[in-house]
Protein backbone atom coordinates (compact mmCIF):
# COMPACT_ATOMS: atom_id res chain seq x y z
CA UNK A 1 0.00 0.00 0.00
CA UNK A 2 2.50 2.81 0.26
CA UNK A 3 4.55 2.12 -2.63
CA UNK A 4 4.98 4.95 -5.20
CA UNK A 5 1.80 4.87 -7.14
CA UNK A 6 1.08 7.36 -10.18
CA UNK A 7 -2.00 7.54 -12.11
CA UNK A 8 -3.30 8.62 -15.36
CA UNK A 9 -6.38 9.37 -16.36
CA UNK A 10 -7.07 6.70 -19.76
CA UNK A 11 -9.80 8.43 -22.12
CA UNK A 12 -9.14 6.56 -25.12
CA UNK A 13 -12.30 4.12 -25.49
CA UNK A 14 -10.14 1.09 -26.00
CA UNK A 15 -7.96 1.39 -22.38
CA UNK A 16 -10.93 2.78 -20.66
CA UNK A 17 -9.82 1.91 -17.48
CA UNK A 18 -9.62 3.19 -13.40
CA UNK A 19 -7.41 0.78 -11.95
CA UNK A 20 -3.87 2.66 -11.01
CA UNK A 21 -1.07 2.89 -13.66
CA UNK A 22 3.03 3.03 -13.55
CA UNK A 23 2.52 5.85 -16.18
CA UNK A 24 1.17 8.81 -16.54
CA UNK A 25 0.86 9.68 -20.36
CA UNK A 26 -0.57 13.76 -21.52
CA UNK A 27 -4.21 13.76 -22.82
CA UNK A 28 -5.96 15.70 -24.72
CA UNK A 29 -9.22 15.66 -23.05
CA UNK A 30 -12.71 16.42 -25.35
CA UNK A 31 -16.32 16.46 -24.93
CA UNK A 32 -17.12 12.63 -26.39
CA UNK A 33 -13.90 10.98 -24.73
CA UNK A 34 -15.17 12.88 -21.30
CA UNK A 35 -18.88 11.12 -22.05
CA UNK A 36 -17.51 7.82 -22.63
CA UNK A 37 -15.07 7.55 -19.69
CA UNK A 38 -17.97 9.31 -17.17
CA UNK A 39 -20.20 6.11 -18.61
CA UNK A 40 -17.15 3.95 -17.62
CA UNK A 41 -16.07 5.55 -14.24
CA UNK A 42 -20.52 5.22 -13.31
CA UNK A 43 -20.25 1.24 -14.13
CA UNK A 44 -17.20 1.11 -11.86
CA UNK A 45 -18.36 2.75 -8.96
CA UNK A 46 -22.05 1.75 -9.21
CA UNK A 47 -22.95 5.10 -9.67
CA UNK A 48 -27.00 5.63 -10.65
CA UNK A 49 -28.30 8.85 -10.96
CA UNK A 50 -32.48 9.66 -10.82
CA UNK A 51 -32.75 11.40 -13.95
CA UNK A 52 -31.16 12.74 -17.00
CA UNK A 53 -30.76 16.42 -15.11
CA UNK A 54 -29.22 14.99 -12.18
CA UNK A 55 -26.98 12.84 -14.79
CA UNK A 56 -26.47 16.18 -17.28
CA UNK A 57 -25.14 18.05 -13.60
CA UNK A 58 -23.40 15.44 -12.60
CA UNK A 59 -21.13 15.33 -15.65
CA UNK A 60 -20.15 18.87 -15.60
CA UNK A 61 -18.78 18.13 -12.33
CA UNK A 62 -17.14 15.04 -13.48
CA UNK A 63 -15.57 16.97 -16.59
CA UNK A 64 -14.45 20.12 -14.42
CA UNK A 65 -12.72 18.22 -11.98
CA UNK A 66 -11.20 15.87 -14.57
CA UNK A 67 -9.29 18.64 -16.30
CA UNK A 68 -8.30 20.12 -12.84
CA UNK A 69 -6.74 16.74 -12.50
CA UNK A 70 -5.13 16.35 -15.79
CA UNK A 71 -4.07 20.16 -15.34
CA UNK A 72 -2.56 19.47 -12.98
CA UNK A 73 -0.67 15.83 -13.37
CA UNK A 74 0.44 17.26 -17.30
CA UNK A 75 2.53 20.17 -15.41
CA UNK A 76 4.51 17.72 -14.15
CA UNK A 77 7.61 17.76 -11.82
CA UNK A 78 5.39 17.33 -8.53
CA UNK A 79 6.18 14.91 -5.73
CA UNK A 80 2.60 13.62 -6.23
CA UNK A 81 -0.52 13.32 -8.77
CA UNK A 82 -4.37 13.45 -8.53
CA UNK A 83 -6.61 11.20 -10.10
CA UNK A 84 -10.58 10.07 -10.16
CA UNK A 85 -11.94 8.50 -7.57
CA UNK A 86 -15.77 7.51 -6.37
CA UNK A 87 -16.25 11.13 -5.54
CA UNK A 88 -15.08 12.60 -8.91
CA UNK A 89 -18.64 13.71 -9.84
CA UNK A 90 -18.85 15.56 -6.58
CA UNK A 91 -18.82 19.69 -6.28
CA UNK A 92 -16.56 20.86 -3.37
CA UNK A 93 -18.62 22.07 -1.65
CA UNK A 94 -21.21 18.77 -0.93
CA UNK A 95 -18.13 17.05 -0.61
CA UNK A 96 -16.94 18.65 2.41
CA UNK A 97 -20.07 19.22 3.62
CA UNK A 98 -20.64 15.86 4.47
CA UNK A 99 -17.68 13.82 4.52
CA UNK A 100 -15.91 16.86 7.14
CA UNK A 101 -17.02 18.91 9.07
CA UNK A 102 -14.85 17.84 12.24
CA UNK A 103 -16.22 20.91 15.40
CA UNK A 104 -13.22 20.95 17.49
CA UNK A 105 -12.26 23.50 20.56
CA UNK A 106 -8.34 23.32 20.84
CA UNK A 107 -8.56 24.88 24.59
CA UNK A 108 -10.96 22.78 25.85
CA UNK A 109 -9.48 19.96 24.17
CA UNK A 110 -6.03 20.68 25.85
CA UNK A 111 -8.14 20.99 29.51
CA UNK A 112 -9.90 17.66 29.30
CA UNK A 113 -6.17 16.32 28.64
CA UNK A 114 -4.96 17.33 31.72
CA UNK A 115 -7.38 16.62 33.61
CA UNK A 116 -7.82 12.67 32.42
CA UNK A 117 -4.12 11.91 32.35
CA UNK A 118 -1.18 14.20 33.42
CA UNK A 119 1.30 15.75 30.71
CA UNK A 120 4.08 12.99 30.18
CA UNK A 121 7.74 14.62 29.97
CA UNK A 122 8.58 15.46 26.41
CA UNK A 123 12.15 15.09 26.00
CA UNK A 124 12.95 14.84 22.73
CA UNK A 125 16.77 14.75 22.84
CA UNK A 126 16.73 11.07 22.48
CA UNK A 127 14.77 10.79 18.93
CA UNK A 128 16.87 10.09 16.00
CA UNK A 129 15.75 12.10 13.65
CA UNK A 130 17.47 10.06 10.46
CA UNK A 131 15.26 6.80 11.70
CA UNK A 132 13.95 6.44 8.26
CA UNK A 133 10.92 4.84 8.38
CA UNK A 134 7.84 3.22 10.38
CA UNK A 135 4.74 1.66 9.49
CA UNK A 136 2.45 0.20 11.95
CA UNK A 137 0.33 -1.71 9.25
CA UNK A 138 3.40 -3.93 8.81
CA UNK A 139 2.89 -4.68 12.59
CA UNK A 140 -0.66 -5.71 12.26
CA UNK A 141 -1.61 -2.75 14.45
CA UNK A 142 -4.17 -0.84 12.18
CA UNK A 143 -7.46 -1.78 11.13
CA UNK A 144 -8.72 -1.79 7.29
CA UNK A 145 -9.82 1.35 6.08
CA UNK A 146 -13.38 2.25 5.58
CA UNK A 147 -15.63 4.51 3.57
CA UNK A 148 -17.48 6.74 6.28
CA UNK A 149 -20.06 7.28 4.15
CA UNK A 150 -21.90 10.80 5.13
CA UNK A 151 -20.84 10.19 8.97
CA UNK A 152 -18.44 11.30 11.13
CA UNK A 153 -16.04 8.67 12.17
CA UNK A 154 -14.29 8.11 15.38
CA UNK A 155 -11.87 4.92 16.35
CA UNK A 156 -9.91 4.26 19.23
CA UNK A 157 -7.47 1.34 19.10
CA UNK A 158 -5.94 -0.55 22.27
CA UNK A 159 -3.33 -3.15 22.19
CA UNK A 160 -5.37 -5.86 20.23
CA UNK A 161 -6.38 -5.03 16.95
CA UNK A 162 -10.29 -4.41 16.92
CA UNK A 163 -12.55 -2.95 14.92
CA UNK A 164 -14.52 -0.46 17.19
CA UNK A 165 -18.21 0.58 16.93
CA UNK A 166 -18.35 4.54 15.45
CA UNK A 167 -21.47 3.96 15.29
CA UNK A 168 -22.05 3.83 18.79
CA UNK A 169 -21.01 7.36 19.51
CA UNK A 170 -22.92 8.57 16.48
CA UNK A 171 -25.80 7.30 18.37
CA UNK A 172 -25.20 7.78 21.78
CA UNK A 173 -22.66 11.12 22.29
CA UNK A 174 -25.46 13.43 20.71
CA UNK A 175 -25.11 15.95 23.68
CA UNK A 176 -23.08 18.38 21.64
CA UNK A 177 -21.63 16.27 19.11
CA UNK A 178 -24.68 15.85 16.78
CA UNK A 179 -24.41 12.91 15.51
CA UNK A 180 -24.02 12.89 11.50
CA UNK A 181 -23.52 17.00 12.09
CA UNK A 182 -19.78 17.18 12.74
CA UNK A 183 -18.70 17.15 16.41
CA UNK A 184 -16.43 18.19 19.64
CA UNK A 185 -13.40 15.57 19.96
CA UNK A 186 -14.02 16.42 23.92
CA UNK A 187 -17.22 14.79 24.15
CA UNK A 188 -16.21 11.75 22.16
CA UNK A 189 -13.45 11.16 24.56
CA UNK A 190 -16.04 11.97 27.88
CA UNK A 191 -18.52 9.58 26.39
CA UNK A 192 -16.16 6.60 26.21
CA UNK A 193 -14.22 7.56 29.64
CA UNK A 194 -17.85 7.26 31.22
CA UNK A 195 -19.17 5.04 29.07
CA UNK A 196 -16.29 2.71 30.01
CA UNK A 197 -15.48 1.57 26.55
CA UNK A 198 -17.47 0.68 23.48
CA UNK A 199 -18.43 -2.07 21.52
CA UNK A 200 -17.29 -4.02 19.21
CA UNK A 201 -18.50 -2.92 14.83
CA UNK A 202 -19.86 -6.58 14.55
CA UNK A 203 -21.87 -5.97 17.88
CA UNK A 204 -22.63 -2.54 16.67
CA UNK A 205 -22.47 -2.05 13.03
CA UNK A 206 -21.96 1.27 11.41
CA UNK A 207 -24.98 2.28 9.25
CA UNK A 208 -24.03 5.45 7.67
CA UNK A 209 -26.86 7.86 9.32
CA UNK A 210 -27.67 8.23 13.29
CA UNK A 211 -30.37 5.88 14.88
CA UNK A 212 -31.48 5.34 17.94
CA UNK A 213 -29.21 4.39 20.84
CA UNK A 214 -28.46 0.79 22.03
CA UNK A 215 -27.61 2.03 25.82
CA UNK A 216 -26.99 -1.55 26.20
CA UNK A 217 -24.93 -2.64 23.82
CA UNK A 218 -22.13 -4.94 25.57
CA UNK A 219 -18.28 -2.97 25.81
CA UNK A 220 -15.84 -4.89 24.39
CA UNK A 221 -12.90 -6.45 26.29
CA UNK A 222 -10.17 -3.91 27.12
CA UNK A 223 -11.76 -0.87 25.43
CA UNK A 224 -11.85 1.14 28.64
CA UNK A 225 -9.44 3.90 28.40
CA UNK A 226 -8.26 6.31 31.64
CA UNK A 227 -7.51 9.42 29.17
CA UNK A 228 -5.80 10.38 26.89
CA UNK A 229 -2.56 12.33 25.69
CA UNK A 230 -2.21 14.88 24.05
CA UNK A 231 1.09 15.64 21.93
CA UNK A 232 2.84 18.88 22.27
CA UNK A 233 1.50 21.20 19.19
CA UNK A 234 3.18 23.07 16.47
CA UNK A 235 5.68 20.43 17.30
CA UNK A 236 6.35 17.87 14.71
CA UNK A 237 9.70 16.16 16.49
CA UNK A 238 7.53 14.93 19.43
CA UNK A 239 4.75 14.25 16.90
CA UNK A 240 7.37 11.78 15.75
CA UNK A 241 8.19 10.02 19.19
CA UNK A 242 4.66 9.84 19.76
CA UNK A 243 4.14 7.66 16.40
CA UNK A 244 7.14 5.71 17.22
CA UNK A 245 5.44 4.24 19.66
CA UNK A 246 2.06 4.31 18.19
CA UNK A 247 -0.72 5.18 16.00
CA UNK A 248 -1.52 8.79 15.84
CA UNK A 249 -4.79 10.55 15.77
CA UNK A 250 -4.57 14.28 14.32
CA UNK A 251 -6.53 16.93 12.82
CA UNK A 252 -5.91 18.42 9.53
CA UNK A 253 -7.44 20.76 6.64
CA UNK A 254 -8.59 18.77 4.46
CA UNK A 255 -10.39 21.62 2.22
CA UNK A 256 -7.99 21.50 -0.83
CA UNK A 257 -9.18 20.43 -3.73
CA UNK A 258 -5.82 19.06 -4.23
CA UNK A 259 -6.29 16.78 -1.19
CA UNK A 260 -9.40 15.66 -2.45
CA UNK A 261 -8.17 14.46 -5.77
CA UNK A 262 -5.39 13.20 -4.50
CA UNK A 263 -3.97 9.49 -5.97
CA UNK A 264 -0.34 9.11 -5.06
CA UNK A 265 2.90 9.93 -3.81
CA UNK A 266 3.93 12.56 -1.52
CA UNK A 267 1.17 15.27 -1.05
CA UNK A 268 2.46 18.68 -0.64
CA UNK A 269 -0.51 20.76 -2.09
CA UNK A 270 0.27 24.28 -2.42
CA UNK A 271 -3.82 25.03 -1.83
CA UNK A 272 -3.75 23.02 1.52
CA UNK A 273 -4.31 25.43 4.61
CA UNK A 274 -4.09 24.93 8.28
CA UNK A 275 -7.71 25.65 9.50
CA UNK A 276 -8.10 21.72 10.75
CA UNK A 277 -11.79 20.37 9.93
CA UNK A 278 -11.10 16.51 9.40
CA UNK A 279 -10.04 13.95 11.38
CA UNK A 280 -7.35 11.09 9.94
CA UNK A 281 -5.01 8.80 11.65
CA UNK A 282 -1.19 8.49 11.53
CA UNK A 283 0.08 5.26 11.35
CA UNK A 284 3.93 5.80 9.82
CA UNK A 285 6.28 7.96 8.27
CA UNK A 286 9.33 7.54 6.22
CA UNK A 287 11.30 9.45 3.48
CA UNK A 288 11.34 9.20 -0.43
CA UNK A 289 13.26 11.02 -2.54
CA UNK A 290 14.90 13.52 0.23
CA UNK A 291 11.19 14.06 1.18
CA UNK A 292 10.27 13.28 4.47
CA UNK A 293 6.51 12.51 4.76
CA UNK A 294 3.64 10.76 7.26
CA UNK A 295 1.66 8.29 6.42
CA UNK A 296 -2.12 8.87 6.97
CA UNK A 297 -4.94 6.59 7.06
CA UNK A 298 -8.21 8.75 6.03
CA UNK A 299 -11.45 7.50 6.42
CA UNK A 300 -13.34 7.72 2.98
CA UNK A 301 -12.27 4.13 1.00
CA UNK A 302 -9.85 2.59 -0.99
CA UNK A 303 -10.46 4.73 -4.08
CA UNK A 304 -9.17 7.76 -2.42
CA UNK A 305 -5.52 8.06 -2.77
CA UNK A 306 -3.25 4.74 -1.92
CA UNK A 307 -5.93 2.78 -1.16
CA UNK A 308 -7.26 4.32 1.24
CA UNK A 309 -3.59 6.54 2.63
CA UNK A 310 -1.97 9.18 2.11
CA UNK A 311 1.83 10.09 2.26
CA UNK A 312 1.86 13.94 3.26
CA UNK A 313 5.05 15.86 3.74
CA UNK A 314 6.89 16.54 7.01
CA UNK A 315 8.95 18.56 8.64
CA UNK A 316 7.88 21.45 6.36
CA UNK A 317 9.26 24.96 7.48
CA UNK A 318 5.87 25.88 9.37
CA UNK A 319 5.30 25.47 12.18
CA UNK A 320 1.38 23.70 12.37
CA UNK A 321 2.93 21.18 9.63
CA UNK A 322 1.65 20.34 6.21
CA UNK A 323 -2.25 21.36 6.01
CA UNK A 324 -1.99 22.08 10.24
CA UNK A 325 -1.44 18.20 10.75
CA UNK A 326 0.90 19.51 13.81
CA UNK A 327 -1.67 21.43 15.22
CA UNK A 328 -3.94 18.83 17.08
CA UNK A 329 -2.78 15.43 17.98
CA UNK A 330 -3.22 13.12 20.70
CA UNK A 331 -3.80 8.91 21.50
CA UNK A 332 -5.90 7.06 24.20
CA UNK A 333 -4.02 6.09 27.02
CA UNK A 334 -5.39 2.71 28.51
Amino acid sequence: MVSVRSVFVALTILSMDLRISQARPHVTLNEQSIVDYHQQWMTQFSRVYKDESEKEMRLKVFKKNLKFIENFNNMGNQSYTLGVNEFTDWKTEEFLATHTGLRVNVTSLSELFNKTKPSRNWNMSDIDMEDESKDWRDEGAVTPVKYQGACRLTKISGKNLLTLSEQQLIDCDIEKNGGCNGGEFEEAFKYIIKNGGVSLETEYPYQVKKESCRANARRAPHTQIRGFQMVPSHNERALLEAVRRQPVSVLIDARADSFGHYKGGVYAGLDCGTDVNHAVTIVGYGTMSGLNYWVLKNSWGESWGENGYMRIRRDVEWPQGMCGIAQVAAYPVF
